[in-house]
């Protein structure tokens, strides 16, 4: 899409939110009987506290700079859902913005039954803080009781720097924790400035001799779905394939499946994991 269709669009977009809210929706006085329907430019102007004459050129499509905060209280007056606050972002700025509330920490029960049909594959669920918010057991089983962990200590990168059984398990430490870095890195860039995010980074640097020397590093990298292989325990050597889901009712949320390679004999491996007693693991 070029910059004047895109424009033009946002435009569109614009009128036909505006035209759609009543008076009463926006909790205005019904007034006098108008002309045209929804609200006039000049009141929707007043409630997301920006010029008069600026909304006018917006909505005719001229090409203006808009920033995050007027894209938020435009948002925000015209009563906009998830997915038309996406639609206004991409629109005026080309980017999706942030979301308003990433810090999820609940799953419906229907995703932990799809969970929990993974059988004998590790599968769990994590927030865009990289918080793990749902797990099956035999995630459980191949890598810690996360059940008895804190929230705090769920989160996904604070236990690959700080959880000594981590270095043990994975069979090159150092190699996934800097590939894990370049992706929380990359999947976090939005949320940089946010309260939890810059928490976490200081908490690392402090903690973590490693953390501190890669983060200023600044790598970056996608999404990877590549081998991963553990020297667990009990069992021995495993091999895995990580593959990510997003959640299409929850958005902000990604699932991420551990599936055995056919070496190392991990399909029955992970078989034999799920037979032994909770006791056993726990020794």
């Amino acid at each position: 899409m070029d910059d004047q269709e895109r424009r033009r669009e946002l435009a569109h977009f614009l009128r036909t939110r505006r035209e759609r809210l009543s008076p009463e929706d926006a909790g205005l006085p019904v007034g006098t009987r108008r002309r045209t329907p929804g609200l006039r430019r000049e009141e929707l102007a007043v409630l997301a506290g920006i010029g008069v004459t600026w909304y006018t050129r917006l909505e005719q499509g001229r090409e203006i700079t808009v920033s995050t905060q007027v894209l938020e209280s435009l948002a925000q007056v015209l009563q906009l859902d998830s997915a038309e606050r996406n639609h206004l972002f991409i629109l005026a700025r080309e980017q999706v913005p942030a979301d308003p509330h990433p810090l999820t920490a609940m799953i419906d029960p229907a995703l932990q039954h799809i969970l929990d049909t993974f059988g004998t594959y590790p599968a769990y669920i994590a927030n865009p803080r990289w918080d793990i918010i749902a797990w099956n057991q035999s995630m459980m089983r191949v890598y810690s009781d996360f059940s008895a962990m804190s929230n705090r200590d769920r989160n996904i990168l604070r236990y690959m720097f700080t959880n000594p059984q981590q270095r043990t398990l994975l069979a090159d430490w150092e190699k996934e924790a800097q590939g894990l870095l370049a992706v929380f890195r990359s999947s976090t860039e939005r949320y940089v400035g946010e309260p939890w995010f810059s928490a976490l980074v200081v908490d690392l640097e402090q903690t973590s001799p490693e953390f501190r020397q890669w983060w200023p590093r600044h790598d970056i990298q996608g999404v990877h779905t590549g081998k991963k292989e553990l020297q667990h325990p009990l069992v021995g050597r495993l091999a895995l394939q990580s593959t990510s889901f997003q959640v299409i009712d929850a958005p902000d949320l990604r699932m991420v499946v551990y599936t055995p390679l056919p070496e190392l004999d991990t399909a029955q491996k992970l078989a034999q994991l799920a037979q032994l007693p909770q006791s056993q693991l726990a020794s």
